[in-house]
């Protein structure tokens, strides 16, 4: 299974670094409209659509929803501030979903609200990872966040194996702990003052810029598991381990997006409020 998961990253990891460097805006939305296409059609699978048709519609709608996105972030200089405020407040409630589960099941476990909840899940990542790619460094900025999301992985997962004693979730993921949510957030913390570091030799970031930095990076690693844990949440109530077996020792798509689903929003929405350098 290692070995598996480690080719299969070996793999998937130049892509992604050739789509956030390479593309230019526009071929990167619909690089990144492939993924929650692919996270769509799992999703609707988790919410208890077993019937190819049914799965084709929802994800062509979700696509539908993205190109209504990209129109109104044209014309809107407004519109993707709104769906980030959405996103917040989406990400919020889902906290409160997952800390309530199961009692909180009986609220969104039919499939019609399971697959609205999906649409808050996925939509949401689309448009903060378009207004971060048209940030100046919008490149570096992609890229610090999914080293933030691995770092917090790794040091979540070394931890929480080390020391890990009091669970997080234990109705959700019961393999999750606090010690792993404290190993995450340091492992982040290096990650930050590295590129705090770099950042330093520009005149425009200041203390306010570290101070903002290391914030909202905390808050990112904090949605980050919400994110996961509303997908695990989700995955228990519908009985299975992974939203598919696309990828080779790592599951599904949303598998490996859940967390960047609730992170990137999150994230974008602070360096609009809280713009860095």
């Amino acid at each position: 299974m290692l070995k598996q998961r480690i080719i299969t990253a070996l793999v998937l990891a130049p892509i992604m670094v050739w789509g956030i460097f390479f593309l230019p805006l526009d071929y990167f939305a619909l690089f990144t409209a492939i993924i929650v296409a692919l996270g769509a059609w799992e999703w609707a699978h988790l919410s208890g659509s077993d019937v190819i048709s049914e799965r084709v519609t929802y994800t062509m709608g979700s696509l539908t929803l993205l190109s209504l996105c990209y129109v109104g972030q044209l014309y809107f200089h407004w519109f993707d501030e709104i769906v980030l405020w959405l996103a917040l407040v989406w990400w919020l409630i889902a906290f409160i979903l997952v800390r309530s589960f199961p009692a909180s099941s009986s609220h969104w476990r039919s499939p019609r609200r399971q697959r609205i909840m999906g649409l808050f899940v996925l939509v949401p990542m689309w448009v903060g990872l378009y207004q971060l790619k048209g940030l100046d460094h919008g490149n570096l900025w992609i890229l610090f966040l999914m080293l933030v999301i691995w770092g917090a992985d790794v040091g979540a997962y070394f931890a929480g194996k080390s020391f890990g004693r009091s669970k997080l979730a234990p109705n959700v993921s019961p393999g999750k702990t606090w010690e792993g949510v404290v190993g995450g957030l340091l492992t982040v913390y290096l990650v930050v003052t590295v590129a705090g570091l770099i950042l330093a030799g520009d005149p425009d970031f200041t203390l306010s810029g570290w101070i903002v930095l290391f914030a909202s990076t905390t808050l990112v690693v904090l949605f980050s598991i919400i994110g996961d844990l509303v997908e695990s949440m989700v995955k228990r109530n519908r009985g299975v381990k992974d939203s598919s077996n696309l990828l080779p020792g790592h599951g599904g798509v949303m598998d490996r997006a859940d967390s960047m689903c609730a992170a990137v929003p999150i994230f974008a929405l602070a360096l609009s409020l809280f713009p860095i350098g």
